[in-house]
């Protein structure tokens, strides 16, 4: 009878904790929730000589989303895409050259699209967030520095991050004498969640 009783009991301790264990791994995963750039975000890019930047670019369409937990943001996952024919300049005088085949080709490339797979950190609110980025129909692996800081408001973070690319490797002309080849690639301003 003994036997029959610590049998029943047995039983119902496993029968609760496979019903209890589903429900904590749903409960610790479900603070991961989609965020996206602020309007008023920069996301675009720089390219300098001697120190001084000689044109800045902004892309004023950009569909994000940030797949991140603020306690894990080592597991968080992002998404961009940039409407290339949504690029403003600093000097407006080089937008046909910008936007023609050597360069962005926005006839035929209509976007620059950026897919991370990790966010590995590294202390301070700092991040290498790998990823590839598809500029010109041309993928290749790129990691950009991130820093994403908490604000008072719990919906809101501030994000920097930036990368540089060589952008030859994209399939775009390379530089004259050097000049324009590197190009830096940033994301500033602030995230917030959906």
């Amino acid at each position: 009878m003994f036997s029959a009783l610590n049998h029943q009991i047995l039983q119902n301790k496993v029968m609760k904790s496979l019903f209890i264990l589903p429900l904590m791994t749903i409960a610790t995963s479900s603070f991961a929730t989609n965020w996206s750039i602020t309007p008023q975000s920069n996301v675009g890019f720089y390219i300098q000589s001697m120190g001084v930047k000689v044109v800045k670019g902004r892309f004023n369409q950009v569909q994000s989303n940030f797949n991140l937990d603020p306690k894990a943001i080592q597991n968080a996952q992002a998404n961009f895409t940039m409407n290339v024919n949504s690029l403003s300049l600093s000097k407006p005088s080089m937008m046909n050259m910008m936007m023609g085949k050597d360069l962005f080709y926005a006839e035929k490339y209509k976007t620059v699209t950026f897919k991370s797979s990790q966010f590995k950190p590294l202390g301070q609110n700092k991040y290498a967030v790998s990823g590839q980025l598809t500029l010109r129909g041309v993928t290749r692996p790129v990691v950009f520095t991130t820093t994403l800081t908490p604000t008072n408001d719990k919906s809101l973070m501030a994000i920097h991050s930036s990368t540089q690319i060589d952008r030859s490797d994209f399939g775009m002309k390379p530089a004259f004498g050097g000049i324009g080849e590197k190009v830096n690639l940033v994301v500033d301003g602030q995230i917030r969640s959906k």
